[in-house]
């Protein structure tokens, strides 16, 4: 692990933690000796990091501190590239929009010595199988999820056969070849998933969900126990 990354991790882990960390369990996660380990932490101080404790007695780092969003290690950026590209090919127009530009932004804003997981990725999101293709915006119901509106639609079944329903959405899952709409439907009064390509029309409602979003989705996923299957 390069110093900077162990940097990093060792703010992370003070971040995170709810009772002071002492040098040696820091040393210990970070497989680096007492000694590395007290120079880190001399260098973090030098750089204003607002670190408080002292060797044998445990660190511990001010509430309000945050890092800037971008400062990533190899894994973590890797792992953002990866997903980008998979939500390229994957997701609906403006979502996979949204992951290439985030993408062509990003060398911009990691340190130089990153710039190169960018450029030479050896990662790649491979699809067997092609996706469906949805009949509407699927950018309208990820609108509805967040503003917290009932949503019309025209849905079609595995059989072909048609329906009108009026449905609650909570989440949208990305599978390797659909899109599914978890959401309480007001037709069946009770929860049911609807595939993105089986909607010949989406309309967002302007009335809200009657019920707090917490509530809906722990009691979704409350009868989650069973395998979710598409109706």
């Amino acid at each position: 692990m390069r110093r900077t990354e162990r940097l990093f991790g060792i703010i992370q882990t003070l971040r995170t933690a709810r009772a002071p960390v002492t040098g040696r369990a820091l040393s210990e996660a970070f497989e680096v000796s007492l000694r590395t380990l007290y120079r880190d932490m001399t260098e973090l101080v030098a750089q204003r990091v607002p670190i408080r404790g002292e060797a044998g007695m445990g660190y511990v780092i001010d509430n309000d501190f945050d890092m800037p969003p971008l400062m990533l290690t190899v894994d973590e950026l890797e792992a953002a590239v990866l997903g980008a590209a998979w939500v390229a090919q994957r997701g609906d127009a403006a979502l996979a929009r949204g992951a290439r530009d985030l993408v062509a932004k990003l060398p911009a804003a990691v340190p130089e010595h990153l710039r190169t997981v960018l450029l030479d990725g050896g990662l790649k999101p491979l699809s067997l199988q092609a996706s469906e293709v949805d009949g509407f915006d699927v950018s309208d119901i990820r609108a509805a999820i967040r503003d917290r509106k009932k949503v019309a639609i025209q849905y079609a079944d595995g059989e072909g056969k048609a329906t009108e329903r009026v449905i609650w959405p909570i989440l949208i899952g990305y599978a390797e070849d659909v899109r599914v709409v978890a959401a309480h439907c007001e037709l069946r009064g009770d929860f049911r998933h609807f595939r993105t390509d089986r909607m010949a029309q989406v309309d967002v409602l302007d009335c809200a969900i009657p019920e707090r979003f917490a509530n809906l989705r722990r009691r979704w996923e409350r009868l989650q126990a069973a395998s979710g299957v598409c109706q």
